[in-house]
């Protein structure tokens, strides 16, 4: 299945990505037009360290050296017609804005990954935004590929692997309503108990 990107101009970009959950979304779909079939995400907040970590990886084609090292270029092509990785560049740029770091690393033939790190309490963080729709978007739109979401607050965490849930339904499909219902209702209460049990852990 084609996963057509909604934005295509850096205007746009910069007008669009005002959550670090739109950039999650941009960096996924790299890794879907990578022919990744197994996606995993990482979002870990860590109030006593004053962080918040973003990782995203996957088993796709990869990079080579010389396109790994323009990867941050915004205006990079790896086809004559479309520019992309425009997210990476305004992803690392937010990560540097808020005094943290960001890493890409990627191997041709087994996959890349992304990490952004920001310290949490900056006031220019933007914040992570809805995450939950973020997920809801990438399973509806590409339900072949196997995806893992990890939210971690702490020492807390809660998983969130596709895989099984596809075993028990047998063939029926993730987009039918009642599923998307249960598998958004697992998220968001999973995020919520892990995120208020990390914020009483970081006061304790």
């Amino acid at each position: 299945m084609a996963f057509q990107r909604p934005f295509r101009t850096l205007k746009k970009w910069k007008q669009t990505l005002r959550e670090l959950a739109l950039h999650i979304l941009d960096i996924a779909e790299n890794s879907i037009s990578a022919n990744a079939d197994e996606i995993k995400i990482i979002v870990e907040e860590d109030l006593q360290k004053d962080i918040l970590r973003i990782l995203i990886q996957d088993n796709g084609k990869g990079m080579d050296a010389e396109t790994l090292a323009k990867i941050t270029d915004p205006f990079i092509t790896s086809r004559k017609t479309r520019s992309v990785g425009l997210g990476i560049p305004f992803f690392k740029a937010a990560a540097e804005a808020c005094q943290g770091s960001f890493t890409i690393h990627s191997v041709p033939g087994k996959g890349t990954s992304v990490e952004a790190v920001f310290r949490h309490s900056h006031i220019d963080r933007m914040p992570l935004g809805n995450i939950e729709s973020t997920l809801i978007t990438l399973l509806m739109g590409t339900p072949e590929i196997h995806w893992i979401f990890e939210y971690r607050n702490n020492e807390s965490c809660f998983i969130f692997d596709d895989q099984p849930i596809k075993e028990t339904l047998e063939g029926i499909p993730l987009s039918e309503p009642a599923v998307m219902r249960y598998i958004r209702e697992m998220i968001e209460t999973g995020i919520q108990e892990v995120h208020l049990s990390g914020i009483m852990e970081a006061t304790h």
